[in-house]
């Protein structure tokens, strides 16, 4: 009888097996491979095997989201786990050598865009952009420097860069280890791939979930895949569409008589406070010192003869980028990555610094947290520009901020407000409440602040004794002191230095990390007008912004970008036709 086709294969596996098997003279050996050696050595033999199944399989199905990283997670069979199993036994030898030279190291790709989607989803609450991220390399390089000094900045460069190739290099040999044990126990390892892909396809088509929210039928896999794909395409088209919205402006043109006449004769001070988001003044945790800084202080400058209106905008960016939201805002675009920002920077768009300056008032830019030279002060075309050298700040740092902002506040009052011969427009980033939270000043006296030598006594400076203890209550207790400190700052400064001809736009660049907000929390951040002359509440009535410092939940939200164009149109810009595209 002539065997059938499957026993004819399985005979001619045996064969190739056993002759790859035997030794230089030919002889097959009387034991396999799997037994050579004693217990201890057979036992770590599939330790190391079994290590290299588990990791394959975290791989697979392990969660790029911080929150989901729970052992009810890993309850799933990955589709992808099967077909590459299937495909490892189907094919012979030589060509199967080659498909693990190729899935390892893809597989390592894939944990370690696991890893990065899980740290941006972790500090920006967004997945890693595959384009555009790398540009962000040396400012994260920057903010560890500044807050762990140069020596930890390079310490966490190399660890990362370890990382990575013990990554790809341990995935890779964990993939050629399964491949063997599927080889070596090939009619076991055929039954239990067939078996599991009936019950891949049972639950998926039954939609089964032993843990809630996470389906036992996984492609997960699949889906990040195609979504880093869909993220790739999005960004190589964004460049042409994004250049065309920079190009229809209806303001670019606008002579500067025609700019800005309702605030003629007014200093205005605007002013972004470090991760002050909507959570600030909506977490119950969070809100109630918060919310007591800005009642309080609506209070003490309604009695000194000042309004305040607040309402809220989108941020293009979450945890972080403060200088995407800088960009959205006076742009008038909207900035919510590298390209786009680098795209405007090479622009000649209108900032809303820019129509300030050919309206005639002098534009002042003071950044304290400005270490490093920052070719894009010409962009946002300011006459008087200050970083931290500038500053002539004496006192010690306070985490990564290198001057509390009373002392930033204070020299601006100092040196440049009070001796100006024409209106200014200032804008002044607030950076005590960045990241980590772990040092927040006090409040003195304004006379006493001086060149902030005053911060290294110990009655001029609060350690909120947080150190390296990053528990989640610590640092939200830190996060909470410290935008109520920046609060502080600003709204003493309006008491202290404020008159008819001061007008003050203060607001959030973005909410803060989800280890202060959660997972999926919104984009909005408060944002205040506050003045001494009631002109300019009317030309904003038809806002519908709340009264006070503190917008409450139904104050209304508009996207961050449509601000310029607002503001512009209230205080009398008129724009011109718009010309044809460039």
């Amino acid at each position: 009888m002539t065997p059938a086709p499957w026993r004819r294969r399985l005979a001619d596996r045996l064969r190739g097996r056993s002759a790859s098997t035997a030794d230089a003279g030919g002889r097959t050996p009387l034991v396999s491979p799997a037994s050579r050696g004693g217990p201890a050595r057979r036992t770590l033999r599939w330790v190391g095997t079994a290590l290299a199944v588990l990791l394959v399989y975290a791989v697979l199905v392990g969660p790029d989201r911080l929150g989901e990283l729970t052992p009810g997670a890993f309850v799933r069979i990955p589709l992808e786990g099967l077909l590459v199993a299937a495909l490892l036994l189907a094919l012979p030898a030589r060509p199967r050598r080659t498909v693990v030279a190729v899935l390892g190291p893809l597989l390592g790709l894939l944990a370690i865009v696991k890893f990065a989607d899980l740290g941006f989803r972790t500090a920006l609450d967004r997945p890693f952009d595959l384009v555009l991220d790398w540009l962000l390399l040396d400012d994260a390089f920057g903010f560890v420097r500044d807050s762990a000094g140069r020596a930890g900045a390079l310490g966490a460069v190399v660890g990362i860069v370890l990382l990575i190739g013990a990554l790809l290099v341990v995935v890779t040999m964990a993939l050629r280890r399964l491949a063997s044990l599927l080889v070596d126990h090939e009619r076991t390892a055929t039954r239990t791939v067939a078996a599991l892909t009936v019950v891949w396809v049972a639950c998926a088509v039954a939609g089964v979930r032993i843990v809630p929210g996470v389906p036992v039928a996984d492609s997960g896999t699949t889906a990040l895949v195609g979504a880093h794909a869909e993220q790739v395409d999005a960004r190589l088209h964004d460049r042409s569409r994004f250049t065309a919205q920079i190009n229809a402006d209806p303001f670019q043109d606008a002579p500067g008589e025609q700019l800005l006449t309702g605030l003629r004769g007014k200093d205005v001070v605007l002013a972004f406070v470090e991760s002050y988001g909507r959570d600030a003044v909506e977490d119950p945790e969070l809100a109630p010192q918060v919310n007591a800084v800005l009642d309080a202080g609506t209070e003490r400058l309604r009695s000194a003869g000042y309004g305040s209106r607040s309402g809220y905008l989108t941020s293009p960016t979450s945890g972080g980028g403060s200088w995407l939201a800088h960009d959205t805002l006076l742009s008038g675009l909207w900035t919510d990555n590298e390209q786009r920002h680098r795209s405007l920077l090479a622009s000649d768009r209108l900032t809303l610094n820019g129509a300030f300056r050919r309206a005639g008032w002098q534009t002042v830019g003071v950044l304290p947290a400005a270490t490093q030279p920052w070719p894009e002060k010409d962009f946002f075309s300011y006459d008087r520009y200050y970083d931290a050298e500038a500053l002539g700040y004496r006192g010690p740092k306070f985490s990564y901020a290198p001057m509390p902002d009373q002392y930033t506040l204070s020299f601006f009052q100092r040196q440049v407000r009070a001796g100006a011969d024409r209106p200014i427009m200032a804008e002044i980033p607030l950076i005590s409440s960045h990241s980590p939270w772990t040092a927040v000043p006090r409040m003195i006296s304004w006379d006493a602040v001086g060149d902030g030598s005053v911060y290294h006594d110990d009655a001029g400076a609060k350690d909120d004794g947080n150190g390296d203890d990053r528990d989640t209550g610590r640092v939200r207790a830190g996060y909470r002191q410290a935008v109520a400190y920046s609060l502080s700052a600003l709204i003493s400064y309006v008491e202290t230095y404020g008159d008819d001809d001061l007008v003050v736009v203060f607001l959030g660049d973005h909410q803060p990390a989800p280890v202060v907000t959660g997972e999926g929390a919104s984009r909005d951040v408060p944002i205040t007008i506050v003045a001494r002359d009631p002109k300019v509440f009317e030309r904003i009535a038809g806002w519908g912004w709340q009264d006070g410092l503190r917008p409450g939940p139904q104050a209304p939200v508009w996207p961050m970008d449509s601000f310029r164009d607002r503001f512009l149109t209230a205080f009398g810009s008129t724009a011109a036709p718009l010309a044809a595209p460039r």
